[in-house]
């Protein structure tokens, strides 16, 4: 679905620096295998967005998969093609549309990570769920939060996926790269969050990544989730 607004060209109207960053001991995987294992008493903060047309909801997942690198946990991140027809273009984790022979969500996310960018299930431990997540597009996403061996080599469905890139988990978690937005669309006003990145280790040049919408809006549960 196209939009009628450039979400990189609007206002910043704040950040969240108030908030503390989540410190580098839950960042681990052990400290993420024990806060899955014994979830805390948490609330999501954001649970959806406004619809933006009268379709039916679909069941979907994504894979949120942590890579462990000498310089701590990195989040898998995908650039979507521009010809899709919904959210073309924008940065998000693996997943998509559940089908019938999908046992569960798990398996929804398993199936679209290994079809998206050939991730091997067999190097995947799955830690837990976050609550769903609603799109505007009527998607009820429930995002996968997984370990991923970091001996994995990919291969992206050109298809579906222009590149697919990591972030680190620190970055991330840390409100001070949480930026508000808002604009008017047929008269409702919509806000949204986004966390830009910018790898300064891109071969050419520094390459900024506009993470935004949805996928800004499930890490931010996911920082609720682990600072709580």
């Amino acid at each position: 679905m196209a939009l009628s607004f450039d979400p990189e060209r609007l206002d910043v109207l704040g950040t969240d620096e108030h908030l503390p960053a989540v410190g580098p001991t839950r960042l681990d995987a052990a400290a993420l295998r024990a806060r899955f294992a014994a979830p805390p008493a948490w609330v999501p903060e954001i649970q959806g967005e406004r619809r933006f047309d009268a379709r039916p909801p679909a069941d979907a997942s994504v894979l949120i998969g942590l890579v462990p690198r000498a310089d701590g946990l990195r989040v898998l991140l995908t650039q979507r093609t521009e010809h899709l027809t919904d959210h073309p273009g924008q940065i998000s984790f693996p997943g998509g549309r559940a089908e019938p022979e999908d046992a569960d969500a798990v398996a929804t996310a398993l199936r679209e990570a290994a079809e998206e960018i050939g991730l091997d299930a067999g190097l995947v431990e799955v830690l837990g769920c976050l609550p769903a997540y609603t799109t505007g597009t009527g998607f009820v996403v429930t995002p996968v939060v997984a370990l991923v061996d970091p001996s994995i080599t990919l291969s992206i469905d050109p298809f579906e996926v222009a590149e697919v890139f990591e972030v680190p988990l620190a970055f991330l978690m840390d409100p001070r790269h949480h930026r508000r937005h808002a604009v008017e669309v047929a008269a409702v006003r919509r806000e949204f969050l986004s966390m830009p990145w910018e790898d300064a280790t891109h071969a050419e040049a520094p390459r900024r990544y506009f993470i935004w919408g949805a996928t800004a809006a499930m890490l931010r549960n996911l920082y609720r989730f682990l600072s709580a």
